[in-house]
């Protein structure tokens, strides 16, 4: 479980995709990395203290889903999601990148956002199914 702040949504090869972006050093890494599919849960306003102890502490580190008491749910393949959100994407991995510094445009970049040459891997999925809270 993490919370991301940068992502996106559009069309790809002809599918509904989401780009989503994660730091190498992420614990939540090494699961891109190992599964196939993940999903991305939206939620309220009244989740944003859950969302940010989520997007500050590390899943090495601390029970997640104790600390927050959010309450894990499985899609039909074995991705986790979580009953509270009020949207849940269901993303099936295509493609992946990682940011190459001397591809940036903006000479101001890698200074703000990679003072450590952290640089961002951004995985390709297709939008496999859309859950919607009632």
């Amino acid at each position: 479980t993490m919370t991301i702040s940068w992502g996106g949504v559009g069309i790809m090869w002809g599918k509904p995709v989401v780009f989503t972006f994660i730091r190498p050093q992420r614990y939540t890494f090494a699961f891109m990395e190992n599964g196939d599919r993940y999903t991305m849960s939206f939620f309220d306003e009244k989740y944003r203290d859950a969302l940010k102890f989520c997007g500050s502490k590390s899943g090495k580190d601390y029970d997640k889903v104790k600390e927050t008491g959010l309450t894990p749910a499985f899609t039909e393949n074995g991705s986790v999601y979580f009953e509270e959100a009020k949207l849940v994407l269901v993303c099936k991995k295509m493609a992946k990148s990682k940011f190459d510094p001397k591809e940036f445009i903006d000479d101001t970049v890698e200074d703000k956002w990679y003072p450590e040459k952290d640089f961002h891997y951004i995985y390709f999925a297709e939008i496999e199914k859309v859950l919607i809270s009632e």
